[in-house]
This record gives structure tokens, sequence and C-alpha cells, in this order.
């Protein structure tokens, strides 16, 4: 069964601070990845500590894009940031690991 992917208003913009390169690389694994089985670990999907952003994340290159699937089919994409070094970057605000 394919799964819909939607987007976050905030991730559509956490997306725009990223070039076109990246993003086209992101909106790929974002479809390869979790148009089938987004809740089955992989070596770049883990399912999360409980935390307030949400409770899967997918690794992107340096990029990590967290999702929940909400409803039967649908993966929601909440928000999408960069990670360097133990500090995440969502949008303008940083948050340490």
């Amino acid at each position: 069964m394919a799964y819909e992917i939607r987007f976050a208003s905030s991730a559509k913009r956490h997306l725009q601070e990223f070039t076109v390169s990246e993003r086209a690389a992101i909106l790929a694994a974002v479809e390869t990845q979790l148009s089938h089985q987004p809740l089955t670990q992989t070596r770049n999907r883990k399912r999360l500590r409980p935390n307030p952003i949400a409770p899967w994340e997918l690794r992107v290159r340096t990029v990590r894009v967290f999702y929940e699937v909400d409803q039967p089919g649908v993966v929601t994409v909440l928000a999408i940031g960069a990670k360097r070094g133990n500090r995440l970057t969502i949008g303008d605000e940083e948050i340490e690991l």
C-alpha cells in the first residue's frame, strides 16, 4: 500500500531554506523512503524517543526529516532541519541534542 505524503505548512517553510539540489535530494528521499512502510525502522529511518517535534525521523545526508503517520495511509512531514554535530537547526531555531 502506497502512503500519501503531506507536508505541514511549517515543513514547507523549512524546505525553502535549503538549496535547490538539497531540496531535490530531500524530496526524492521522502518519496522513496516514506511512500511504502514508513513505520519500519531502517538504516535511515528510526522511531524517536518522546519529544516535542515528531515520533519518527528520516535521515537524508545531514538533513533530518521529522514525520508522523497520524491517519491510516497518510504520512505528514512536520519539520525539516539540518544537523551539524550535536546541534539541529530547524528554521531559525537551534535545538541541542
